[in-house]
């Protein structure tokens, strides 16, 4: 009879061992990239107005490319953070992991239509490109979860870091997103041409990077739970 401590000759413990060892590079690697590519796409963001948005042809859909692969990277990071159980000691932490992992996925759909819908509409339109007239029940259902589930779903996840003693973390991502989200909210209060939005965006984009950059270091500093080793049946 097989051992049951062993999959194909090779230890559980050692098995175990190595897919967590991955895991954390896993986390550490996107964290560190995801969170400065959606920087760099926020920088980079031209024109928020149909006719400046007309005028820079394709460049418009090329940032938020960019940042919603840096919004699946910080996913691919998250989840396999909460797979190694990073903070994880209580079902309460649960919820921070998931708030947050909800928030970004639901940005990188808002960025997804943001970058596709609103090129095509200045082509045709410029005068309804982000504006409330241009809000129809399909944009509705993705734009204003998003506004409003991207933030709370990190200040959910800066209470549980906060609680384990990740504060620098905690206040970067939370006051960082809020920031960012602030700045998305000028558009419809002041109008896509204010000169705030992008001041505030790439501030809370930078403060947002620079937290997943900490994040990503304690993936790689967690320590592995001990093991105990197993006896021959």
């Amino acid at each position: 009879m097989s051992d049951q401590s062993t999959v194909r000759g090779v230890p559980l413990a050692a098995g175990t061992s190595s897919v967590r060892l991955r895991l954390r590079m896993v986390a550490k690697i996107t964290a560190f990239i995801g969170g400065p590519l959606f920087l760099l796409g926020t920088i980079l963001h031209p024109a928020r107005d149909g006719w400046g948005m007309a005028k820079v042809g394709q460049l418009y859909g090329v940032t938020h490319d960019i940042q919603a692969a840096g919004l699946l990277l910080q996913v691919v990071s998250l989840a396999s953070m909460l797979a190694l159980g990073l903070r994880v000691q209580a079902r309460r932490d649960l919820q921070g992991w998931y708030a947050s992992l909800i928030g970004t996925l639901l940005w990188f759909a808002l960025i997804i239509y943001d970058g596709s819908h609103n090129p095509v509409r200045a082509h045709y339109e410029p005068s309804l490109v982000h504006t409330t007239g241009d809000v129809d029940a399909g944009a509705a259902f993705i734009v204003f979860p998003a506004l409003l589930i991207f933030p709370l779903g990190y200040a959910l996840f800066a209470v549980m870091l906060r609680r384990h003693g990740m504060t620098s973390v905690a206040l970067l991502l939370s006051v960082g997103s809020l920031v960012y989200t602030l700045g998305g909210l000028f558009i419809f209060t002041s109008g896509p041409r204010f000169a705030l939005i992008q001041i505030f965006e790439v501030a809370g984009a930078a403060l947002y990077a620079l937290g997943y950059i900490l994040l990503g270091n304690a993936a790689s500093d967690a320590i592995e739970p001990a093991t105990t080793p197993s006896t021959p049946s």
